[in-house]
């Protein structure tokens, strides 16, 4: 996925479920997205989505 369509991506859930998402680069260089809670920090955080700081 790219940057571009995985901000798109996180945007789009971050606001459509109302919770913050966290944009990460796995271990082989992909992007993807996850809710924050469900985050367990063993990839690099790339940006996070909180739709209550929009």
């Amino acid at each position: 996925m790219s940057l571009n369509d995985a901000h798109a991506f996180a945007y789009s859930l971050a606001t459509t479920l109302m919770i913050a998402i966290v944009i990460f680069r796995a271990g082989d260089g992909t992007l993807s997205v996850i809710p924050y809670n469900e985050f367990d920090g063993d990839a690099e955080i790339v940006a996070e989505i909180d739709p209550f700081a929009l």
